[in-house]
């Protein structure tokens, strides 16, 4: 062979090796699955669970944009129908703004997010330049003062506007709530203590279980402690039994299921997996995630992704809880389903980020000891759960008024300002929650401490609402803010 030749074999040989290497290590880095091979790029935080689940999005070989507006829309129409979404594509339909859509086609959920592109990918998935908002509203600065000078990167930026959900932000909800305290003389959680379907003691059956009771087969019931636990359950005080866990509703042979999972609590739970299907902590066990289009090569295949676990996670996580598989008995235990562990110590199990390891130091924490040892009124104690896995009002099959927790532990962080009406505002006024939202240190220290610096609009509010004589007293009688045109001079 000659020397030529010799170095062309070596050459072929080397790069088999590398491609090899790689494609192996691509391997080993997604669990052995032949799919992240073809990843393009580092998804999204939102979606990186999921990545691997690639018709979860591309549910059709040539669907282009369509088909993937289609799968934007089946995961999340439902929360943006719940946010009163401020730029539906409906809005993009009418025929007086067709003209902005050349500049921006807003009706497209991909004209702004786009996976695999971690490059050019800001907050939120975004994954236009932070300008976007003057393709519409260049003239905002002319229609309303205060505007002016800021720059249009700033719209989503400054603790100000978001584009889907400004639920806490118009003007009308600013105006009604520019005057508030920072913390409120009585801070409790408002639907844990009053109103229709409060939370109080758990329902009681009309006699409540006993160790006698016990329906489990011999070979299945379990020890002292677990006869414990599950005695001092709300599920033994509401009559449910062992088999209405650990027998599938309508198995005419009655098999024993050694370890309920989702499936089994659904069956009383439906709302509440729903929501853990939609967060961070149980999407892998979506069924939305193994939908797919046929694949006969076998390339995308929709076997399912198996849970999260705190090893798949980009936050920082404790090592002991790595392989830790993420489901209801993950935070709630079995058998004796303990909320009060489920609400702070399933959390810091687990989460090892700032924000989670200064808990105990705030005064959120402070709050919570000080109502568990009996200091506090019920509803004052402030936990993971509060804030993460909020209650809000529901209907009941028999449109009755009830409360639900929220078990999609994301839904109020995307944006932040999402928590002002379902939790901040039990405790806080407007003002200082919008500034506290808006510190990305404060959140860092858990609320430790003041909010840095100062979202304006409530002074902004404020100054037009004199301008107009909707507001007389105070400080001013007439605003020398920028909101006056007054004290702007001549604005033509």
């Amino acid at each position: 062979m000659t020397r030529a030749g010799r170095r062309f074999l070596w050459l072929g040989w080397t790069l088999s090796v590398l491609v090899a290497a790689l494609v192996l290590g691509h391997l080993m880095a997604y669990g052995g699955s032949h799919r992240g091979i073809f990843l393009i790029g580092r998804t999204t935080d939102a979606h990186h669970q999921i990545e691997l689940a690639c018709n979860a999005c591309h549910t059709s070989w040539f669907g282009g944009a369509e088909a993937l507006q289609q799968s934007c829309i089946r995961c999340h129409g439902a929360a943006l129908t719940a946010a009163h979404d401020a730029h539906p594509a409906k809005k993009f339909r009418d025929p007086r703004n067709a003209d902005r859509l050349e500049a921006l086609d807003a009706m497209r959920c991909v004209t702004c997010h786009r996976e695999h592109q971690p490059e050019i990918t800001g907050a939120m998935a975004v994954t236009l330049p932070g300008d976007y908002c003057v393709a519409c509203h260049k003239d905002i600065g002319r229609d309303r003062p205060s505007h002016r000078d800021l720059a249009f990167t700033s719209c989503a930026a400054a603790g100000c506007h978001n584009f889907h959900d400004n639920q806490a932000l118009y003007e009308d909800f600013l105006k009604a709530h520019r005057d508030e305290p920072a913390i409120w003389p009585a801070p409790r959680l408002a639907l844990l203590v009053a109103g229709p379907g409060a939370v109080g003691p758990p329902p009681r059956a009309a006699r409540p279980l006993t160790a006698a009771d016990a329906d489990a087969p011999a070979e299945h019931m379990g020890g002292a402690e677990v006869m414990a636990d599950w005695l001092g359950s709300a599920h033994a005080a509401a009559g449910v039994n062992c088999s209405g866990c650990h027998r599938a509703k309508g198995d005419a042979a009655g098999h024993w299921i050694e370890q309920p999972a989702l499936a089994q609590c659904s069956g009383c739970h439906d709302s509440e997996v729903a929501g853990f299907y939609d967060g961070r902590h149980g999407m892998r066990l979506d069924p939305r995630a193994a939908i797919g289009p046929p694949d006969p090569l076998g390339l995308f295949d929709s076997e399912p992704l198996g849970p999260m676990t705190p090893a798949l996670a980009r936050l920082p996580m404790k090592t002991e809880a790595h392989d830790r598989a993420l489901g209801c008995t993950t935070c709630h235990g079995a058998h004796r389903f303990d909320r009060q562990v489920a609400v702070v110590q399933a959390c810091l199990g687990c989460h090892a980020d700032q924000h989670t390891e200064h808990y105990r130091q705030s005064p959120h924490y402070r709050l919570w000891q000080a109502e568990l040892a009996g200091l506090g009124l019920p509803g004052s104690g402030v936990t993971c759960a509060t804030c993460h896995l909020p209650r809000h009002q529901a209907r009941d099959d028999d449109g009755q008024p009830v409360i639900r927790v929220a078990h999609n532990q994301n839904a109020n962080l995307r944006p932040n300002e999402k928590m002002v009406r379902s939790v901040c505002l039990d405790c806080h006024g407007l003002g200082f929650t919008l500034d506290a939202l808006a510190d990305r240190a404060l959140i860092e220290r858990n609320f430790t401490g003041q909010p840095a610096g100062h979202v304006e609009s409530l002074d902004w509010v404020a100054a037009r609402m004199r301008a107009r004589g909707e507001l007389t007293g105070g400080p001013a009688a007439v605003s020398t803010g920028p909101d006056n045109p007054d004290a702007q001079g001549d604005q033509k």
